[in-house]
């Protein structure tokens, strides 16, 4: 029995996708597969049954990747499955920082006892009037499932669209509309757009984007807008920004107390993902992700190692190699099934920075001889067999 602890609650409708010779444990330590939201998992002890940690959502900050990677233990994430619930809040922060709502319904709580309100409202409206988002041009940074979306979606609220990702997938890319302008560098977003949203990951190059140089680029009264990591902004320069109106709105789905406590900012408790749709998508992805792994060995969305879909074994065995990516692994795993007189049939091998995979069909049942010579060689991290 495969068994699964789920540091956070997860979907019944991904739960549900458990085979039969799968069964939940609320016990880590004896855990073979764990599926995990937002519970923090760096100070946690891995036990050496952990095969694979499936995050129910894209970003994985709270898992210790690297920590995992040394152990050979395949870290998932859900890419896209919430995509249009972030998409459909960036909707709503545009619209929000374009027209003052918020000021006109916070208007209403305070008059509600105003008999004569459908009057006076006449007079008071005139302070939260605002902008149409129709001929406004916005810039997308980052074009993947999320920016994708967003981008299109504009495009049919009569907005001018231009997107920016170097990374560009072919897929994204045949998902884009037509009408949406690819640029080169993310300086051109910055110096042409009225509203510019950013959806890409916290990286070394990514941390503190929207700094004094960046911000000094834009149009006067630029709209920002971030769902997608808090550090991506330099608080001391965003609040600059914001109090000398270059900036006229911050939108933003991760309050820290400095920027919850500056003027112009809208704010929400991170809620881009928090549908109960999102969730689901979410839940469901992660279940397949590692049921396919466990009882195929394929890699698909992981975040420390390659991807490698074989689909699934048609020989005697399969047996899956997680290794440090140095010279000289696959020599090694050849001589020990030849030295066992095993024909291998089939054999995949991929690298992803100091990491690698291997995959290896065989015409013959792999011995716990076989395998304990496997995970004696220098490297190998985690060596299982699928048979």
């Amino acid at each position: 029995m495969i068994k699964v602890n789920c540091l956070n609650p997860i979907a019944k409708v991904g739960m549900n996708l458990l085979p039969d010779t799968f069964g939940t444990t609320d016990n880590l330590a004896e855990a073979d597969a764990v599926l995990v939201r937002s519970a923090a998992m760096h100070e946690l002890e891995l036990p050496k049954s952990l095969l694979t940690v499936a995050r129910a959502g894209a970003g994985v900050n709270n898992i210790p990747l690297d920590k995992c990677a040394e152990q050979g233990i395949v870290v998932f994430n859900t890419p896209g499955a919430n995509a249009n619930g972030v998409k459909e809040m960036v909707l709503a922060g545009m619209l929000l920082a374009a027209r003052d709502i918020r000021g006109g319904m916070d208007w209403v709580t305070a008059n509600k006892d105003d008999e004569a309100i459908g009057k006076t409202m006449e007079k008071a409206k005139s302070k939260f009037a605002g902008t149409e988002l129709k001929g406004k041009k916005l810039g997308v940074i980052g074009l993947g499932a999320i920016g994708v979306l967003i981008a299109n979606a504009a495009t049919h609220l009569g907005m001018d669209v231009i997107g920016c990702d170097p990374f560009l997938s072919v897929a994204n890319a045949l998902n884009l509309s037509r009408n949406v302008q690819i640029v080169k560098s993310n300086s051109e977003i910055f110096a042409q757009c009225d509203y510019i949203t950013v959806h890409v990951p916290l990286l070394d190059d990514t941390k503190g984007m929207f700094n004094k140089a960046s911000l000094s680029m834009m149009k006067d009264g630029v709209v920002i807008l971030n769902f997608s990591r808090d550090l991506l902004i330099n608080e001391d320069d965003m609040g600059e920004a914001l109090a000398s109106g270059k900036v006229a709105k911050y939108v933003t789905d991760f309050p820290t107390k400095k920027i919850a406590n500056m003027d112009n900012v809208i704010a929400f408790p991170h809620l881009g993902a928090s549908t109960a749709e999102s969730e689901d998508n979410c839940a469901v992805m992660a279940v397949k992700q590692i049921v396919d792994y466990i009882e195929n060995g394929n890699i698909t969305n992981s975040v420390n190692y390659p991807a490698i879909d074989l689909g699934r074994c048609q020989t005697a065995a399969r047996v899956c190699v997680c290794h440090k990516n140095i010279p000289n692994m696959l020599t090694q795993f050849t001589g020990v099934f030849a030295s066992e007189g095993i024909n291998i049939e089939n054999m995949t091998n991929k690298s992803r920075g100091n990491y690698a995979y291997t995959v290896l069909d065989i015409c013959e049942k792999a011995t716990p001889e076989l395998m304990k010579r496997l995970d004696a060689i220098e490297g190998v991290l985690k060596a299982r067999v699928i048979q």
